[in-house]
């Protein structure tokens, strides 16, 4: 019996047919099996209790059009039927789906960078549980990023995009994150990366240059793993950033990290200000944990940059303030700006 397509293979199929792909059909890729001597592109997913949109996301990365790939599934301990439905995969497609059980949980940030330790690729992206991939979002990553590498040979490279915010049920809430957030995209050098991330980690790529930089101990005190990639990549190498929706980013109840407006932020951080405090010096003791690791390898300046940072938290009032309108420790938007100007 012929087996009937899946819900997200028909919402692909008429996706595809309401917005055509961004790229020159010459340029997309055919959808077949490379040749071995071609790059690899592993695939690491963080699970945990996810068994409600597991089939949506493994159905959508299956459907896009670069099939030159692994995933690499990371369950931290899920207690619901995400093993089951893991499994059902894995059967099924024995050489490019494989499913690990953490002994412990990790939590998300160490779910996915002890998971990039464990796979050798060429190139890596991160995968949330709960979204649903555009068909031609791994070709236009892994292609934007060999560009960059024929421009730049063995430099650390990570790129990032956009994407659709949708709803529980695929209802598109807003047709671009970036736009909604407010996040300016420009602004990726270390001095606005150490105080404000840009970077969705489902929508990034990187490459083999960069996971090396990785330490063999992931550490504590990181806010994010998608910031901490961030960092890496604006201190030792570049970040790009690809204009184009690549995922359909499921906002629910659920959301480990999510979406949110401008004014949602601004209201939300208001309400909170002692809380938010806490937020900012705990990103000043991630760039702390930055400099104790990289210190050997950082720029005379960078690590005066990242140190001034890490100090903020012990500066006196005016000198907090003085030393992040210097230094371009600065959020996106003047909202949020002065939102830090008075919580700091």
């Amino acid at each position: 019996m012929t087996e009937a397509p899946s819900f997200v293979t028909l919402f692909l199929h008429n996706f595809n047919s309401v917005y055509p792909p961004l790229m020159p059909a010459k340029m997309r890729q055919t959808g077949v099996y490379r040749n071995g001597d071609e790059h690899m592109i592993a695939i690491i997913m963080a699970v945990y209790n996810g068994e409600t949109y597991l089939n949506e996301q493994i159905d959508s990365l299956l459907s896009n059009t670069e099939k030159d790939f692994v995933l690499h599934i990371f369950d931290d301990g899920s207690t619901d039927r995400s093993a089951a439905v893991i499994q059902s995969y894995t059967d099924k497609y024995p050489s490019k789906i494989f499913y690990h059980r953490n002994v412990t949980n990790q939590g998300v940030i160490h779910n996915f960078l002890n998971g990039c330790l464990q796979v050798d690729a060429d190139y890596y992206m991160f995968c949330d549980q709960d979204d649903v991939w555009l068909p031609e979002k791994i070709a236009h990553s892994v292609e934007a990023v060999k560009r960059a590498e024929a421009q730049s040979p063995n430099v650390p490279i990570a790129l990032f995009g956009d994407a659709r915010v949708v709803d529980d049920s695929l209802q598109q809430l807003h047709p671009s994150f970036q736009q909604m957030s407010g996040y300016h995209t420009d602004a990726l050098d270390v001095a606005h990366l150490l105080m404000e991330n840009k970077l969705i980690g489902c929508t990034m790529l990187f490459n083999r240059a960069l996971r090396d930089k990785l330490t063999d101990t992931i550490p504590d005190g990181l806010r994010m793993h998608d910031w901490w990639i961030a960092l890496i990549a604006s201190a030792f190498g570049r970040i790009i950033y690809l204009d184009e929706p690549l995922l359909l980013y499921r906002q629910h109840t659920g959301n480990v990290v999510g979406g949110s407006s401008r004014s949602h932020y601004i209201t939300n951080r208001v309400k909170h200000l002692t809380a938010q405090r806490q937020v900012l010096y705990d990103t000043c003791k991630q760039a702390e944990v930055f400099l104790t690791i990289y210190n050997d390898q950082l720029t005379e300046t960078q690590k005066r940059l990242v140190s001034l940072f890490a100090g903020l938290p012990s500066a006196n009032w005016f000198t907090r303030r003085y030393l992040i309108l210097r230094y371009h420790f600065l959020k996106s938007g003047l909202l949020r700006n002065l939102g830090v100007m008075l919580i700091i």
